[in-house]
């Protein structure tokens, strides 16, 4: 399961960039698209194994929005979301320029509030 690899490299890029705030996390928000390959309830399962084994970050809430996948149309210069797989713009046209769907991003952290700031 490469969730479980995932959620250990969000906690390590986390602890990168947050050096001094990383135990004070609450709240990991993940925005995956659809192309992306991630399962939302798989990455909440291995989250919460990870979370297990790091007794410090139990408290920490995960959440994870799926979205939807978008494409650019260049014949009519136009984004549409693309249904059911259909890579077809509404103007009739084909497309494979994907503009979003692809991803997988921390969107937000969200840490403890620290009563001496």
């Amino acid at each position: 399961m490469h969730e479980t690899g995932i959620v250990q490299e969000i906690f390590e890029t986390l602890q990168q960039e947050y050096p001094s705030r990383y135990s004070s996390i609450v709240k990991i928000q993940l925005e995956a698209g659809l192309l992306s390959n991630i399962q939302p309830i798989l990455i909440q399962n291995a989250f919460e194994a990870y979370v297990i084994d790091e007794p410090g970050f139990a408290h920490v809430e995960l959440e994870v929005k799926v979205l939807p996948i978008h494409a650019f149309c260049n014949h009519c210069q136009k984004a549409f979301e693309v249904v059911f797989h259909r890579f077809v713009c509404t103007c009739g046209k084909p497309s494979d320029q994907v503009i979003q769907g692809e991803e997988l991003r921390i969107s937000q952290v969200i840490f403890k509030k620290n009563n001496h700031e």
